[in-house]
């Protein structure tokens, strides 16, 4: 069963899998890394913490904000999901808002997101990505700032991956909850390795996924409901052989 999660990040879905009795494979779609100037961030970071409403957009933001100053606040803090949520109370923010949705959408449909008024908005995470939530923000709020506390970028595919991927069959599954993922898998494996992932079964995160999976010529998808480890894992579990 191929994870493509960022690198370094997977180990809690790789023992999900063994305790279910997969083999995991490595196929990271992404690499995390710090920001060039962390000063600056942290800088940005303490102006963002002070706002009416902070929105954290993934575990690894929370992550690498933690890395560069504590996250105290006062500030409604929401989450685009239960996998932020649960970061950030690890990080001391037990209050947390997120939605049932786990996606930009869900996010943005939460009351606490949809009657800002003029509150002051900080968006904490990456450059890059769909952008929903960025452009909604703008438009939703006059008070609305941004903080980059981390860097996404392709993941360093070797030999080895090249093999591993090479050898999936129908039979095997790909768990996979990012299109940047997708699309650095598609360049990074090109040729054989990829032409055979291509036969492989695919388990995505959302409808919108799927569609760019058999846009890609993916020709088995599946939809979970949720991008957590956990609902990947249940769909995987019932796709038949």
């Amino acid at each position: 069963m191929a994870i493509t999660r960022p690198a370094g990040t997977a180990a809690g879905l790789v023992a999900a899998v063994r305790a279910r009795g997969g083999m995991p494979v490595l196929l990271p779609g992404l690499s995390l890394r710090t920001v060039e100037d962390t000063r600056v961030a942290a800088t940005l970071l303490d102006h963002a913490l002070t706002a009416d409403v902070v929105v954290f957009t993934s575990p690894a933001a929370v992550a690498h904000a933690r890395q560069l100053r504590s996250l105290a606040t006062t500030a409604v803090a929401c989450a685009v999901g239960a996998g932020t949520a649960k970061a950030l109370a690890r990080a001391g923010i037990t209050n947390v808002r997120f939605p049932d949705r786990e996606d930009s959408e869900g996010l943005l449909a939460m009351d606490v997101m949809s009657q800002l008024g003029h509150a002051r908005v900080a968006l904490v995470g990456a450059a890059g990505g769909r952008g929903i939530v960025r452009a909604a923000l703008r438009d939703r709020s006059a008070q609305f700032e941004e903080v980059h506390v981390y860097r996404r970028g392709p993941a360093r595919l070797d030999a080895r991956h090249r093999a591993a991927a090479g050898a999936f069959t129908p039979r095997d599954r790909v768990l996979l909850s990012s299109a940047e993922a997708l699309a650095n898998l598609q360049r990074g494996l090109a040729g054989a390795p990829w032409q055979a992932l291509l036969g492989a079964t695919w388990i995505v995160s959302s409808e919108r996924l799927a569609a760019m999976a058999r846009d890609a010529g993916i020709a088995i998808v599946h939809v979970a409901s949720a991008a957590q480890g956990q609902a990947l894992l249940d769909v995987a579990a019932h796709v038949p052989d």
